[in-house]
C-alpha cells in the first residue's frame, strides 16, 4: 500500500502523515526540510530557485530508490509530482526560474517520474491562504516567516489545476478550512475506511 499526502505549505501534511502512519503501522517517507538552499531561496528567489528545486528533486529520487526496495505499507509526505507541477512550474511562470533551467529541470523530472509508482491513494489537503498563514505562524519555522500571501495563492491555484486537470490517480480531498482533522479526528473516518479497503486488496 502506497499512500501520498499532498498540499500547500502549512496545510498539515506532516501531521496527517504521522496520524495515518500510526493508524496503519506504515513506514513514513517525510519531506526533506533540511534543504540547504531554503533560507537563501526565501531571501532571493530569483537567484536560488533552480538550485532549490533540483535539490528537492534529488531527494525525491533518493526516496523513490528506497521505496522501490521496500515491502509493506508506505505513506509519503509530498510527492515528486508537486515539485514539478506546482513549485517549479510556479517559479518559472513568475520569472524566477529561466526557461532554460526549467526545461532542464522538467527533463530530469520526466525521467525520474517514470520509475516511481503512482500512489494507491493521494490525499489532497486543500486550505485557504489565511489558514495556511495561520498554521505557518504556529509552527514558527524561521525560513517560512517571509513567505508572501500572493505566493501561497499562486501555489493554491497550481494545486487546484494539478488535482483537477493533470493528476490521473485516485484522490480524496480534505478541505482543511472546514474539516480540521486535529480538532475533530472524526473527519478522517472516510479516509481511514478507504485506506483500509486498499490495504485489504479489495
Amino acid at each position: 500500500m502506497y499512500i501520498a499526502i499532498a498540499g500547500n505549505i502549512g496545510s498539515g501534511k506532516t501531521s496527517l502523515t504521522e496520524i495515518l502512519a500510526r493508524k496503519f503501522n506504515a513506514r513514513i517517507y517525510e519531506e526533506d526540510i533540511s534543504n540547504p538552499y531554503l533560507n537563501d531561496f526565501y531571501e532571493d528567489m530569483n537567484r536560488w530557485a533552480f538550485n532549490l528545486q533540483v535539490y528537492f528533486l534529488g531527494t525525491r529520487i533518493e526516496q523513490a530508490k528506497r521505496m522501490l526496495g521496500e515491502c509493506g505499507d508506505l505513506i509519503q509526505d509530498r510527492t515528486i509530482y508537486e515539485d514539478a507541477h506546482i513549485f517549479a512550474t510556479n517559479l518559472h511562470e513568475m520569472g524566477l526560474m529561466s526557461s532554460r533551467d526549467y526545461e532542464s529541470y522538467m527533463r530530469i523530472f520526466a525521467i525520474s517520474s517514470r520509475i516511481i509508482e503512482t500512489p494507491d491513494l493521494l490525499i489532497y489537503l486543500k486550505a485557504s491562504v489565511p489558514t495556511l498563514i495561520s498554521q505557518i505562524q504556529k509552527r514558527g519555522r524561521a525560513y517560512e516567516m517571509s513567505i508572501q500571501e500572493d505566493y501561497l495563492q499562486r501555489l493554491n491555484e497550481k494545486y487546484e489545476n494539478w488535482i483537477n486537470n493533470i493528476y490521473e490517480g485516485e484522490v480524496i480531498t480534505l478541505d482543511i478550512d472546514k474539516e480540521d482533522f486535529i480538532m475533530d479526528p472524526k473527519v478522517l473516518q472516510p479516509i481511514i475506511e478507504r485506506i483500509s479497503t486498499i490495504k485489504s486488496g479489495k
